[in-house]
């Protein structure tokens, strides 16, 4: 017998916390809101590499107040004294190779909002491409942004298709929402 060990069987059979459940039900394969909470979407992508989602979901309220919560010109604005003492928050992913590329893409996304007026404009824009254009794009772009963060991104903002099973309650919520995979040919 198959077992399924979808992210959406595990929230919705009670298998993980509370805090997965909201994200799993209000934040995976939405679009943003604004652009700090897309860009804070990449941040937490960016953190997770290499370690378990729940990791990042129990500090995600920790990331969100240590990055300015996730204001991009803020961070960009991050100097070598921010470096140090986000190395020193127990609260967050102490890297300093996150922590900097963290910073590089703020500046990055602060470029783009003056090219596209948006982060999120540069985003649709560029859709539709195919997850290895993407791929691409986003390593000519951002640092520490290879194929599983930019995949990854771009699923939890509804840029491309996979969030959530057809089998999730959620599944119609996020169609209902009409994200951006729908529109393949637009």
């Amino acid at each position: 017998m198959e077992t399924d060990n979808s992210y959406c069987f595990a929230v919705n059979n009670g298998d993980l916390s509370k805090l997965h459940k909201a994200y799993h039900d209000t934040e995976y394969g939405f679009k943003a809101k604004s652009d700090n909470v897309l860009f804070g979407s990449l941040i937490l992508e960016i953190n997770q590499a290499g370690l378990s989602w729940n990791t990042i979901i129990n500090k995600k309220d920790s990331i969100r107040e240590a990055y300015a919560n996730f204001e991009v010109s803020k961070i960009s604005a991050f100097a070598e004294k921010d470096v140090e003492n986000l190395l020193k928050n127990p609260g967050i992913i102490r890297m300093r190779g996150k922590i900097e590329a963290i910073i590089h893409n703020a500046k990055q996304v602060l470029l783009i909002q003056k090219g596209f007026g948006s982060f999120q404009n540069w985003l649709d824009q560029n859709h539709p491409l195919s997850e290895e254009k993407w791929t691409k794009l986003f390593k000519q772009t951002f640092k520490f942004a290879g194929k599983e963060i930019t995949k990854e991104f771009l699923m939890g903002n509804g840029y491309i298709e996979g969030a959530h099973k057809k089998s999730c309650p959620i599944y119609t919520k996020t169609l209902a929402a009409k994200p951006m995979w729908t529109k393949k040919n637009s």
